[in-house]
C-alpha cells in the first residue's frame, strides 16, 4: 500500500508531463509549417528581386536617353539583402523548432513508454478533480 502511495505522485507527474507534450506538438509543428511557407515566400522574394535588378540593369543599358537607374538597383540589392538576412533567421529558427519538435517526440514516445511498463495508468475517482 505505501509502494502506491509512492508510485502515484510520480505517474500523476509523468501524467501531467505527457499531457503538456501532447500539447504542445501540435502547436511546435503548426509554427514549423508556418516559418518553412515563409521561407519558401522570402526565397521567391529573393528570386524577384534579382530579376527585377537584372531587368533594370538591362533596360538602363538600352535607353538612349541616359536615365540613372543605379539608385534603385541599390535600394533592390539592399532589400534583396534584408531578405536574405530575414531568411537566414527563419531558418535559424526553423531549426530549433524541429529540433524542438524532436524532442518533443522523443520525450512523449519515452514516457507512454514508462507508463506502459509500469503497468497501468492510475484512474481518479470521479468525485477528485
Amino acid at each position: 500500500m505505501a509502494a502506491l502511495a509512492m508510485d502515484e505522485p510520480a505517474t500523476e507527474k509523468d501524467a501531467i508531463a505527457e499531457g503538456l507534450l501532447d500539447l504542445l506538438k501540435p502547436s511546435v509543428q503548426q509554427l514549423d509549417l508556418h516559418v518553412h511557407s515563409m521561407r519558401e515566400s522570402q526565397v521567391e522574394l529573393r528570386e524577384h528581386i534579382d530579376n527585377l535588378a537584372s531587368e533594370l540593369g538591362r533596360i538602363n543599358e538600352h535607353q538612349k536617353v541616359s536615365l540613372d537607374l543605379d539608385p534603385y538597383v541599390k535600394k533592390l540589392l539592399n532589400a534583396r539583402r534584408r531578405v536574405v538576412l530575414v531568411n537566414n533567421i527563419l531558418q535559424n529558427a526553423q531549426e530549433r523548432l524541429r529540433r524542438l519538435n524532436h524532442n518533443v517526440a522523443k520525450e512523449t514516445a519515452r514516457r507512454k513508454t514508462m507508463l506502459e511498463a509500469s503497468g497501468a495508468f492510475i484512474t481518479r475517482p470521479s468525485g477528485k478533480p
